[in-house]
Order: C-alpha cells, then sequence, then structure tokens
C-alpha cells in the first residue's frame, strides 16, 4: 500500500496537540522559525521511521514535532498513515482531516486521505480527494492521484473511470512500473488479453517482477492458452513468493 502514498515535508499529520488559539499574543518570528525548523526535521525522521515500518518510533518523533509547532501540517499526515497502517481509522481520519484544515491546498496530504477512504470503502469521497489534489496547479506529482483515482474507480466498479485517470497517470509518467502493471491488470479484466499482456511485457522491462505480476501473467496466459508461457509464470511465482497471497491462490487453483 505504501507505494501509492507520499510522505515528504509538504504534508500533514493528527490529533496530538492543539493549536495555538488566537489569544496567545504576538509571537517572535525568530522563534516561530526555529520551531517550524525543528517540528520539520522530527516529522522528516518520523516518515522515514514509518518508510520502515518502525511505528512507535516514528509516533515518538511526531509527538516532538507537535511539541515544536502544533500547527506544522505535515506531521498530522505521517500521523494519519501511520494509524491508516495500524487500522486505527479513527485516529487516521482525525489526522488526515487536521492536515487539510491546516492547509486546504496541501494535495499530498488528500492524496493520502483519499487512499485511506478507497481502501475503506468510501469510493465517492476518495475520489473527492483525488480531485481536490488535482485542482492544485502547484501540486508536484499529479500522475500519484490520478493513478490513485483511477485504483479507487476500479473498485468502485467504474471500469472506464479508471481507465481514465490511468491513462492520464500515465501520460505524465509512461514508465512507472506500478501504474504500468495496474493498466495491464484493469486491461485483463476488461477481456482486452492482447493489450493486457503487451503491457505486462512492458512492466517486465520496468522493474522486476512481483506476486501481483507474475499472477497476473498465469491467468492471462491461461486465458490465451498458452500452457507452457502459464506454467513459467506459475514456476516464478512459486519459488520467488511462497509465501505470498497470490501464490496460495494458484496452489488452490482459484483462478479468477
Amino acid at each position: 500500500m505504501k507505494k501509492w502514498i507520499v510522505m515528504g515535508a509538504a504534508l500533514l499529520a493528527g490529533c496530538v496537540g492543539q493549536p495555538v488559539g488566537e489569544g496567545g499574543g504576538v509571537a517572535n518570528t525568530q522563534v516561530d522559525s526555529e520551531s517550524r525548523q525543528r517540528a520539520r526535521a522530527f516529522t522528516d525522521l518520523a516518515g522515514a521511521y514509518f518508510s520502515r515500518a518502525q511505528y512507535k518510533v516514528a509516533l515518538d518523533e511526531l509527538r516532538k514535532a507537535i511539541t515544536a509547532d502544533n500547527r506544522f501540517g505535515p506531521a498530522y499526515n505521517i500521523y494519519g498513515l501511520i494509524y491508516m497502517e495500524l487500522a486505527e481509522d479513527t485516529l487516521a481520519e482525525d489526522n488526515f482531516r487536521r492536515a487539510i484544515e491546516l492547509d486546504r491546498s496541501d494535495s499530498e496530504t488528500r492524496n493520502n486521505f483519499g487512499w485511506f477512504l478507497c481502501t475503506r470503502g468510501h469510493y465517492d469521497e476518495g475520489l473527492e480527494q483525488f480531485s481536490a489534489a488535482l485542482r492544485n496547479p502547484l501540486y508536484a506529482q499529479p500522475e500519484q492521484a490520478m493513478a490513485n483515482a483511477g485504483l479507487c474507480a476500479e473498485k468502485k466498479g467504474d471500469l472506464a473511470l479508471a481507465e481514465a485517470s490511468l491513462l492520464k497517470s500515465l501520460k505524465l509518467q509512461p514508465d512507472n512500473p506500478n501504474t504500468v502493471l495496474k493498466m495491464a491488470g484493469l486491461q485483463f479484466r476488461q477481456g482486452r488479453l492482447m493489450e493486457a499482456q503487451r503491457l505486462l511485457g512492458r512492466h517486465a522491462e520496468l522493474a522486476p517482477p512481483t506476486a501481483e505480476s507474475l499472477w497476473l501473467g498465469v491467468r492471462l496466459e491461461r486465458k490465451l492458452g498458452d500452457r507452457a508461457q502459464e506454467a513459467a509464470y506459475g514456476l516464478q511465482l512459486r519459488k520467488r513468493f511462497s509465501d505470498s497471497n497470490e501464490a496460495r491462490l494458484l496452489l488452490t487453483g482459484q483462478y479468477e
């Protein structure tokens, strides 16, 4: 899942600490600047720990960030991502919303929140977040929100929107192996087997095989009637990813 989320200093995070009230007095600009720098440094550390699934340490760094500056939005975004991974959905949503409250133009957080909503079955709300992210002309990575919108639309069952969104993403970033693979899977789902095969071959040129790509290859070649190639994909899947869900599906013959 993490490959579809965004981290970095332009993000937002959550519900630890309270924002400074309007009656708090005039702050010293130098102090504010130093506080923001400390919050950014702690948040960057938290993001690094999050990427290595060291959630407890990441949360400790985020507490330091919020103590330094409880209006630093990126910290709340990382909070949201961590709680999303921990299946603490209420905390995740609260933190994403807090991040957006602090900066409504933060497209990275909207992308992450949109993906959270889609994975929880709130497809329309998720698609709204992706649309909001893309309305920001300064968004540095629109191809990510486009790709996520495509995956969300596919989950919803709107295959036309899914294809349109993935095509937009590929137009901006044609060599993204994850998006190429998702488009291959979508083409397979729609019965466009030769196009799915072409895209799967393109994925093989861009990145090493994954359990997902090998499992798609098994099912695709099975549909095309190439038993030798189907077996080759299956052998790789069993050898490389024996503990994967895809390997279990292969061993139990659940091709559909």
